[in-house]
């Protein structure tokens, strides 16, 4: 598929979940499945394929403890929370692409 019409392609599935097949091998050559959170000018596309988890004091009483508590150290895994991930693809990697047949 010319490079053009592949980028079409994704960008109408911008937002929606994808798995996208990449020709390297390995692991890596079976897919990966995430929101397709755009595509970027410099050749990427990007996946978001973990979504971070949701603040674990968002009223602040359990986050306002001196440094060193879960709010302050920023070592955010011992504290229980999350970033999430994402995935970063060469446009020029990819073999192929699947999306829901129904937008």
């Amino acid at each position: 598929m010319p490079e053009d019409l592949l980028l079409a392609s994704l960008c109408r599935h911008v937002g929606q979940t994808v798995t996208i097949f990449t020709t390297s091998g390995g692991i890596s050559g079976s897919g990966f499945t995430g929101t397709l959170a755009g595509i970027g000018n410099d050749g990427v596309v990007r996946l978001i394929t973990g979504i971070g988890a949701p603040p674990a004091c968002p009223v602040g009483s359990c986050c306002s403890g001196p440094i060193g508590s879960c709010g302050c150290n920023f070592n955010f895994t011992a504290c229980g929370s999350w970033l999430g991930s994402i995935t970063q693809i060469p446009i020029c990697k990819i073999a192929s692409f699947t999306h829901n047949a129904i937008n």
